[in-house]
């Protein structure tokens, strides 16, 4: 009897630690990561277009690269919208050298596609130099 405790114990806490350590996995670094896709904007809104749920299964929590002119600078929400359609928000400060009219080139994970403001939505980014 007390042999079948200890061992129904013992499993009790072997699948509390696992579930734990698979439910509060570390946080990604998405910086240091390699992009999965390097994508242009007009390129999001074909795939996006052409077949939504395809292009999710694809992009989703991905990281990428985008290349697109800065349209505007949210300082306040920490982001900047890229290509008028992309609106990208920074992992920590937002960076000083980014300049509205100029193309820059990030890298961060894309979380989708908001229908209501009909933008794209990228987090986590960093200025690929």
């Amino acid at each position: 009897m007390r042999k079948k405790i200890l061992i129904a114990i013992s499993l009790f806490i072997i699948i509390g630690i696992s579930a734990y350590l698979f439910l509060y996995k570390g946080h990604r670094d998405v910086e240091s990561e390699t992009a999965d896709y390097a994508v242009t904007v007009s390129g999001l809104e074909r795939e996006f277009t052409s077949n939504d749920s395809l292009a999710y299964i694809k992009y989703q929590d991905k990281t990428i690269e985008l290349s697109a002119r800065v349209t505007s600078i949210d300082k306040a929400g920490n982001g900047i919208v890229m290509g008028e359609k992309v609106f990208v928000t920074f992992k920590g400060r937002l960076p000083q050298n980014i300049i509205s009219g100029k193309t820059l080139k990030i890298k961060g994970r894309f979380l989708g596609y908001d229908e209501l403001l009909q933008e794209f939505k990228i987090d986590q980014s960093s200025v690929v130099h």
